[in-house]
């Protein structure tokens, strides 16, 4: 078992399948509208985020592709619910790993790329030498985008992993310090902004996540 500080992002357990995982299905459990009788402010809340979000998509990518807009909402709404989650005591943060960021951006990322390049193969090409390009330099440009193109999963998943393991480490630093001391109340007034911030870069970061795959998504449909 782990006993340094990142034994918060530690998932192993005795157990074949480990129950911190778990954590990442609770939302669901009460998000539904179904299974509540008068619409609450949780409720209320969420249906404004979720116009919101659909404005920001319906703005990148038009009135088409109603799926994919629906799609990149339900992601949106997951990692947010997720992140959010993470901030709660002794609730495992299933968004600081690179195997649950990985498996959201890398499986979309491939049926984007399958997609595009079976299907329309002359405006994927097109993507790779940007108008305007010198002849000269149209060997190299190819090389570029086609390496920016295939590190993109990555970057998605790495951004995310990385912002939400940061607030944590600072927090659990922080946490450790605490004594009773005269520096407890300053260190309890820093430990409550940086919750608020957190609150704020857990939002952001499934916003971040979403737009970007829009964008990249709107790129081959």
């Amino acid at each position: 078992m782990m006993t340094n500080l990142f034994s918060t992002f530690d998932p192993a357990s005795t157990m074949k399948l480990s129950t911190n995982w778990i954590s990442s299905l609770w939302c669901f459990i009460i998000m539904p509208l179904p299974y509540w009788i008068t619409p609450n402010r949780i409720s209320i809340l969420m249906n404004k985020i979720i116009m919101y979000m659909y404005n920001e998509l319906k703005t990148l990518m038009g009135n088409n592709s109603m799926g994919m807009k629906l799609m990149m909402l339900s992601l949106f709404m997951m990692i947010m619910l997720n992140n959010t989650m993470g901030l709660l005591p002794y609730v495992f943060t299933s968004s600081s790993h690179l195997t649950f960021t990985l498996a959201l951006a890398l499986p979309m990322w491939l049926s984007l790329m399958l997609f595009g390049w079976i299907n329309k193969m002359n405006q994927m090409f097109s993507h790779m030498i940007p108008s305007g390009t010198p002849s000269m330099l149209m060997p190299f440009m190819v090389i570029i985008e086609t390496i920016s193109n295939m590190i993109r999963p990555g970057s998605l998943a790495v951004r995310l992993t990385a912002n939400m393991i940061a607030g944590h480490l600072l927090m659990s630093l922080l946490g450790n310090n605490l004594t009773m001391t005269w520096t407890m109340p300053l260190l309890l007034l820093i430990q409550m902004m940086l919750m608020m911030f957190e609150m704020a870069v857990a939002m952001i970061q499934a916003y971040v996540f979403s737009v970007l795959s829009t964008l990249y998504s709107s790129e081959v449909i």
